[in-house]
């Protein structure tokens, strides 16, 4: 028989569940259908205690920051949390934030009550990211490794069989092919992750357990004390301005043309050019407008509007880009009569004859192919952006321009990422200064 004693204080109830206690008062009325709420919590192994406990929820609840008890996993939350991500981020940071818990967060706190979460629990799962933490087969590695021992056998070796071996898609293996050939080959990835992911699973979690306070789930952020790994700073592979121009004489004719000579001249990112609207560009006052991307999201490519309110910005043009522009809007408009009704129109600075959207990873693939055909450095599409970044501060350009041109969000994030690409500014800088007011020096005898 259930036995109750009266608390000392009038608000709620303490009472004895079996050889334990237990209490319960009326929290505040449901946010949404204004029904009050009972909050109640046991196993308390005395009187004493359980009235100690419901005047620290009592007082967490006046705060407004109580937390209900709850079984709820990690897992569990964060299928709850998925949803609400979907709609209020971009859809790439959205897949990105569900690849990143499913093969780094899940598997190993996946089952734990996410009350358990402590800023030590999180160090150890960065370390042994950090250490072992890679999950996903390096199937690259893999049909290189196939495709190497045929070669070094003088056998010839399709792609049907690479694929067959490795267990992946004859067009991925038709695709690693063509870059063993042209020179492409991968190095082996090591057991452990990259401090560079590991402290973007730490940003991530950061969004995840901001949001699990706002529901209550749990009343801190552990991340708010752990820090993430430090992620070492590394010069980009860059191309020079002379660099730049012979791959742009060989990408002349392209279809992709004004694309490749946009990317040289802005620095814009794969996203924004493959996202760029007609509506967007004002040739006449040589002017273009950040409004909308093209992402890859989870293999697909979908359209978006950005990755913040600074990346949404207004870009000057240079002569040669607005002609080049106007010259390939020229071409646009020829497909559309060519077409006709089967014009598909989308109002997109960048598509392929019929007004169909390509795959922004088509843009990239054929980069590849032009850089290999400049014979210049080898470096990634984004890596143009790096190279208009440090051309730009080489050149004299005030750091505030060049990154506001990039969409930064701070002077301080663009002279951070590049500090390590312009090294000898610093030098150029202290004798610029000096030579304003101090004498020049004697040359110094051998």
């Amino acid at each position: 028989m259930t036995k109750r004693r009266k608390p000392k204080r009038p608000e709620g109830s303490i009472y004895q569940r079996g050889r334990k206690w237990a209490f319960s008062f009326d929290g505040p009325p449901h946010p949404l259908t204004g029904e009050r709420q009972k909050i109640r919590q046991s196993g308390f192994a005395s009187f004493e205690e359980a009235e100690e406990a419901m005047a620290e929820a009592r007082a967490a609840v006046k705060a407004e920051t109580y937390v209900k008890p709850t079984r709820a996993t990690v897992a569990a939350f964060f299928e709850a949390w998925f949803p609400y991500v979907r709609t209020t981020t971009e859809a790439t940071t959205a897949n990105n934030y569900a690849t990143m818990a499913h093969a780094y967060v899940l598997p190993w706190i996946g089952k734990r009550p996410i009350k358990e979460i402590t800023p030590s629990v999180l160090a150890a799962l960065y370390e042994h990211l950090l250490t072992q933490g890679r999950r996903k087969r390096d199937t690259n590695w893999e049909m290189y490794q196939v495709w190497l021992d045929a070669q070094v056998a003088k056998r010839e070796i399709r792609p049907r069989e690479i694929a067959d071996k490795v267990g992946v898609s004859y067009h991925a293996a038709r695709k690693a092919v063509q870059r063993y050939l042209a020179g492409r080959v991968p190095e082996q990835t090591s057991p452990g992750l990259s401090a560079k992911t590991v402290a973007s699973v730490h940003i991530m979690l950061g969004s995840a357990f901001t949001t699990a306070v706002a529901w209550k789930y749990v009343s801190t952020n552990p991340t708010n004390h752990v820090k993430a790994p430090t992620v070492p700073r590394r010069s980009h592979a860059t191309w020079s301005p002379q660099e730049m121009t012979r791959f742009l004489e060989a990408a002349r004719g392209d279809r992709f043309y004004a694309l490749w000579v946009l990317a040289a001249s802005t620095g814009m990112r794969r996203s924004e050019l493959c996202g760029l609207r007609t509506s967007a560009l004002d040739l006449a006052a040589a002017t273009v407008r950040m409004t909308a991307t093209r992402v890859v999201a989870g293999g697909k490519a979908t359209d978006g509007s950005g990755k913040s309110a600074r990346s949404r910005r207004l870009l000057s043009l240079d002569r040669f880009t607005t002609q080049v522009l106007r010259v390939h809007l020229g071409q646009v408009e020829r497909d559309k009569a060519d077409w006709g009704t089967g014009y598909r129109d989308a109002g997109r600075v960048f598509c392929w004859e019929d007004g169909s959207p390509f795959h922004p990873d088509t843009v990239t693939e054929r980069f590849n192919r032009l850089v290999d055909a400049a014979k210049v450095p080898r470096i990634r599409l984004h890596d143009v952006r790096h190279s208009y970044a440090t051309i730009a501060l080489r050149s004299g350009v005030h750091p505030k321009i060049v990154s506001s041109r990039l969409g930064h969000a701070t002077v301080a994030f663009t002279l951070d990422t590049y500090s390590a690409d312009v090294p000898d500014l610093d030098r150029q800088a202290a004798e610029d200064i000096g030579g304003l007011f101090l004498p020049p020096a004697e040359d110094e005898e051998s």
